[in-house]
């Protein structure tokens, strides 16, 4: 937009002493009256150390996946209950983490591999330059891992390779348990996203990332046009109202 028209933002995340992330003034105040009318529940793909850099406004939020459902962090801590659980699952339905990094290194090329990476001791993610990934790589590789029970996802320069088991939908559904919850409203842009979209009772998902690019959409995920802060802004606005409507 103009430079006139662009919104106060609040940086909600600092990296290396430089600030990374924002919300606008706007998100911030709605994201605080939301914490107040239902359980606010952050879900990412980030470790727990990268999560940790993220200072959100209103109070601490009680629980907290990570990890892509990994962790379930509950006032902070991960809940060892939830860390036993994922690890049977894993252990019994895919392919070893070790196996899975072997052969990422032994296929990516230096060309375009900038680093490779190990995420809590549950999954494996590169970063590469995208303009230089071979044409099929990712689809060859999509095809690989789902015979040995992991799905992949590209999200800008990060590439993940994630166990089918890991899934924010069933982190959120063990908090919703622990809770009460009626309803789950859910948002997010990435494809490991989708399945907490495909769980929730009603979904957003906004106008930039893999699910836009892709044209992802389920009969009760609303899609919007906003991008960005924006989309984050918008779908603040939805959440609040869904929840003061009773979900």
């Amino acid at each position: 937009m103009p430079d006139a028209r662009a919104p106060r933002l609040l940086c909600v995340e600092v990296y290396q002493a430089k600030p990374l992330s924002y919300l606008t003034e706007t998100a911030a105040g709605l994201l605080t009256e939301l914490a107040s009318a239902a359980t606010f529940v952050p879900a990412t793909t980030r470790t727990r150390e990268q999560f940790g850099r993220i200072r959100l406004p209103g109070p601490p939020p009680r629980y907290a996946v990570c990890a892509n459902g990994g962790h379930l962090l509950v006032d902070g801590e991960s809940d060892p209950d939830w860390q036993r659980t994922v690890d049977r699952a894993v252990r019994g339905e895919c392919a070893s983490l070790a196996e899975v990094r072997a052969h990422l290194v032994a296929t990516a090329d230096p060309a375009w591999l900038l680093k490779e990476r190990v995420a809590e001791d549950l999954f494996a993610y590169l970063v590469v330059e995208r303009a230089l990934l071979p044409d099929g790589w990712v689809a060859e590789l999509t095809d690989w891992a789902d015979q040995r029970g992991w799905g992949v996802s590209l999200q800008g320069r990060k590439l993940y390779v994630v166990p089918r088991p890991l899934t924010k939908s069933a982190a959120v559904a063990e908090v919703a348990r622990r809770t009460g919850a009626r309803r789950v409203l859910a948002a997010g842009d990435a494809l490991l996203d989708a399945d907490l979209l495909l769980a929730a009772d009603q979904g957003w998902r906004p106008g930039h990332g893999e699910l836009a690019a892709v044209g992802w959409s389920a009969p009760h995920v609303s899609a919007l046009a906003e991008r960005g802060v924006a989309a984050g802004e918008e779908i603040l606005r939805q959440f609040r109202k869904a929840a003061a409507d009773g979900g």
